[in-house]
């Protein structure tokens, strides 16, 4: 059953450190090979649903839903402690949706910052990813989240030239004329269709070279 029992994993596993409790165990961090842990909400951990997460080196540990300041607890447990080589952080989109609370767009970026500091001070390097164009929320709807996903873009994207990590523009390469997702690419303004994965993949692939060498 693992540290989390069922009846009191709402109650007192907000991050939901159980989810990868087990799956953490059974990886060889103790290993050469490179790993390359993809910290994320639903749009990574739909991600892995592809065959392009069958590279036996990508460790996805996105959870449907979830925010940054989720995402910071369980850090350490689902990224540092598994050893990678890099980590692809990709995250922001829900706290503008409001899911955990109201969220300031500096407090979005400084949890985002926090995770990026957490990785290089244990000698992970980092790629921070622009949160994707969103036009509307279907589960909260009305939030006009497209200038607020700008506004934080722009700010995790001078952070990383500030400090010398890499960013990866999704955003320029899927969004619309209306600043949300282009619909090829998004069958609910937010999640992505294999079309969308497809663009990401393209530009990870180049980004992760370029990281690596």
């Amino acid at each position: 059953m693992g540290l989390y029992s069922c009846s009191t994993l709402d109650a007192q596993d907000w991050p939901n450190l159980a989810k990868y409790q087990e799956a953490n165990s059974k990886i060889d961090v103790n290993s050469m090979e490179t790993r390359i842990v993809f910290m994320g909400n639903s749009i990574t951990e739909g991600w892995g649903e592809r065959v392009f997460f069958k590279n036996p080196k990508y460790i996805n540990r996105g959870i449907s839903g979830q925010t940054t300041p989720q995402m910071l607890i369980r850090f350490r447990p689902d990224v540092v402690d598994l050893k990678p080589k890099v980590v692809v952080i990709l995250a922001g989109i829900n706290d503008i949706a409001g899911n955990t609370g109201p969220s300031t767009i500096k407090m979005i970026a400084n949890n985002i910052y926090s995770m990026a500091e957490i990785a290089i001070a244990n000698d992970i390097k980092v790629i921070l990813c622009s949160t994707l164009p969103a036009y509307d929320f279907p589960w909260s709807p009305g939030k006009e989240p497209a200038p607020k996903v700008i506004a934080l873009n722009k700010m995790v994207k001078a952070y990383a030239e500030q400090n010398d990590i890499h960013y990866l523009d999704y955003f320029s390469a899927m969004v619309d004329d209306r600043n949300g997702m282009q619909k090829a690419y998004s069958y609910d303004e937010v999640h992505c269709t294999d079309a969308g994965y497809e663009v990401m993949e393209g530009l990870f692939e180049k980004a992760i070279s370029e990281v690596i060498n």
